[in-house]
């Protein structure tokens, strides 16, 4: 992984935990873009700078990061969180793993457990994004396919047309106009509908 991409956020209450994880991240050749002291900073450093990692105390003031991950998570604000905490009780870790953490690791941190850490959250995290995005274009697709097929079914009831000649018609309608063959085929459905 290139690290030299990778853009960070620090959250800990802890100025001194702060200024060890940048000074410990930026020696790893990270890109630290900003350094949060509760949940609600931590929830607008993401918002601006958008990282591919928060790195996240759990016990914070004001909005604790348990509370801050959700809503990183819930609004797609960074793409991997891990915790870094003193509690190691299965309580913090269940609730970890609710708000899907990536990460949880027990103070005192050194970078010998960090940087491995961060290299395997990075990397599953950007794995899920590729899937997910795959998926998002295979069901976009899919669906511009089935709005096609409508508005071909439509053409060939109106026009008396086979299926490769409503085929056609949309394709060089798409072509004159210059709009997609799913944006055609919506007009000429919503056109159906109309004049039914």
């Amino acid at each position: 992984m290139d690290k030299k991409e990778l853009h960070v956020v620090i959250a800990d209450d802890e100025p001194i935990t702060r200024m060890d994880l940048r000074e410990l991240l930026e020696s790893a050749g990270y890109i630290v873009d900003a350094e949060a002291s509760d949940g609600f900073e931590a929830v607008e450093a993401c918002r601006e700078h958008r990282p591919e990692l928060v790195l996240m105390d759990i016990k914070m003031p004001l909005l604790d990061g348990i509370s801050g991950a959700q809503v990183i998570r819930d609004e797609s604000l960074a793409g991997s969180v891990i915790f870094m905490t003193a509690y190691s009780e299965r309580e913090f870790v269940d609730e970890a793993k609710g708000v899907e953490a990536d990460g949880y690791l027990v103070k005192p941190i050194d970078e010998k457990s960090l940087i491995p850490s961060i290299e395997l959250a990075v990397a599953r995290s950007r794995k899920m994004m590729k899937l997910k995005s795959d998926i998002k274009k295979i069901s976009e697709r899919l669906e511009s396919r089935g709005i096609i097929e409508r508005a071909k079914g439509h053409i060939m009831i109106q026009e008396n047309l086979s299926e490769q000649q409503a085929y056609d018609y949309i394709r060089k309608l798409s072509l004159d106009k210059s709009l997609s063959m799913r944006r055609v085929s919506e007009m000429i459905s919503m056109k159906s509908r109309v004049s039914q």
